[in-house]
């Protein structure tokens, strides 16, 4: 009754809508769960139970909840040893404003390309010390942590990212997983835009929005708007640092963390059988590996903190403890989110999708078609790789060796829709993990990176019109580029009108 019909996308949306309503994620997305289990199981009472507790044992991603721990206790002890204050402290001498803050932010996110995550939480426990400095929003300081995640990930060779997009490439394409990545990122318009906003926008200044707001409180010295109470306990974990740390506590681990991802990354894909470095990354696994980056960072942090005396070996055994409470609300999120898409499968999410594409692509309007119907899919799922799954195979099969040019465009408009409903999903974990790494109110973030996510949306829409009809990856960013920054000093100029004289 329910099966590979619109009902599969209903439980998502309604979690989706009682979150941004509620303000309130756990209920929100425990009702979504419930509505998935109640539609799989035919409403049968002990049915649903089962339904929901099996979907929820085989839906959870035990590799990324020990990565997630694993990467609360590195982010304590960056803190505790006092790393992280010595970086800000360099950093202050030579950041001498917001705008180069956030130029920084954004620059340490871009370098940190492995994995969104990693780049996430990294990031934010690097940079929030600066960012507060300068006055700087946790709900801006979370966009521009998401904003070079996901997007940054999406058109990095070298990424977990790029690793799952290489494996949903069927084997009879008429080009490799790899090759069809790099074809992508040119034609990746939500990334390269994403970027090319950011640097607008906080090179002039530009904010709109539920983000002015938060920005005019955060001049006033309220950085949370809302919200903040939740993170008093970090805020006061955040203070307990030892003096004598130094800047190299900090870099050095986060160094060995990248190195020893890409490292384990490029050996597991050679395990797998690969015979060289770029099929390799191709066909890694990522998630054992970001978790043997996790543990040989930790042990070089015990050698270098412990005999020093930066870290005590008791408190550094406790930072273990500690890192996990840190991690435990995203953990949390995840888990319904997992759980959430674990119902999406159940009910037939793809089939219904299938259907969809299926009709989509007698159009001349294909990539836009493409673009939305990712968009639309991320957004209620809350999964980039889980649309990726379920849609780069359709379009793959529909077009390689027939129009190979229009099966770039296509599945690069699928990338980038798919990063794009990712960012405006409250129930994405991206999403979830930047709001956790800037320390910021979940919905909050939220609510002010749709808007912000919106407006490039619209500009790719248009972009993959351009695509579809001139085929030439130039001419379609050259002029979504205009277009985008032509909307944001339009933008610009209208708010500067609503200041008071």
């Amino acid at each position: 009754m329910f099966y590979g019909t619109f009902w599969a996308i209903v439980p998502p949306i309604v979690a989706i809508v009682l979150a941004l309503i509620t303000k309130e994620v756990y209920s929100s997305m425990f009702i979504g769960v419930l509505l998935g289990a109640l539609f799989t199981a035919g409403f049968h009472p002990w049915g649903t139970f089962e339904v929901l507790f099996t979907t929820m044992a085989d839906s959870i991603d035990l590799n990324i909840i020990i990565f997630d721990v694993l990467l609360g206790m590195i982010v304590m002890l960056l803190s505790r040893s006092g790393g992280s204050a010595a970086y800000g402290n360099w950093a202050s001498k030579r950041i001498k404003s917001k705008r180069s803050a956030l130029y920084a932010t954004f620059g340490l996110g871009v370098l940190i390309f492995v994995d969104d995550y990693f780049n996430c939480l990294t990031v934010g426990s690097v940079m929030r010390p600066i960012t507060d400095k300068y006055k700087v929003s946790r709900a801006k300081l979370a966009y521009i942590i998401d904003a070079t995640a996901a997007p940054i990930c999406i058109i990095a060779p070298i990424s977990s990212w790029a690793a799952a997009v290489n494996s949903y490439v069927p084997e009879d394409s008429s080009l490799t997983g790899f090759q069809l990545f790099l074809s992508t990122i040119p034609y990746n318009l939500y990334a390269l835009l994403t970027i090319i906003m950011i640097l607008v926008i906080v090179g002039f200044n530009i904010d709109f929005g539920l983000m002015k707001k938060h920005e005019e409180n955060a001049a006033k010295g309220d950085l949370f708007t809302s919200g903040g109470e939740e993170f008093k306990d970090m805020a006061e974990a955040d203070k307990k640092f030892n003096p004598n740390g130094k800047v190299i506590d900090l870099v050095l681990p986060v160094i060995l963390l990248i190195a020893s991802a890409v490292f384990a990354m490029i050996y597991t894909g050679f395990l797998a059988g690969e015979t060289n470095i770029i099929d390799a990354f191709a066909n890694c696994d990522a998630e054992i590996s970001l978790i043997f980056a996790t543990v040989i960072t930790i042990i070089v942090m015990a050698i270098l903190y412990i005999p020093r005396k930066i870290v005590s070996f008791k408190d550094f055994m406790g930072s273990l403890a500690d890192g996990g409470k840190l991690m435990l609300p995203a953990i949390l999120i995840l888990t319904f989110a997992w759980t959430l898409k674990g119902m999406g499968d159940n009910l037939g999410i793809a089939d219904f999708v299938n259907g969809v594409v299926g009709d989509a692509t007698a159009s001349v309007f294909i990539p836009a078609i493409m673009f939305a119907i990712a968009l639309f899919l991320a957004f209620s799922t809350g999964t980039s790789w889980g649309t990726f799954a379920i849609l780069v195979p359709i379009v793959v099969s529909i077009f390689s060796g027939v129009d190979d040019k229009m099966m770039v465009i296509a599945v690069s408009a699928i990338l980038a829709g798919a990063v794009c409903g990712d960012h405006v999903s409250p129930i994405s974990d991206t999403t979830i993990m930047s709001s956790s790494g800037a320390q910021s109110n979940h919905i909050n973030h939220v609510q002010t990176q749709m808007q912000y996510a919106a407006v490039v949306g619209v500009v790719c829409v248009i972009g993959y019109i351009i695509a579809g009809i001139t085929r030439n990856w130039l001419i379609t960013l050259l002029l979504s580029a205009a277009l985008l920054v032509g909307a944001l000093f339009f933008i610009r100029a209208r708010e500067l009108k609503k200041q008071p004289a």
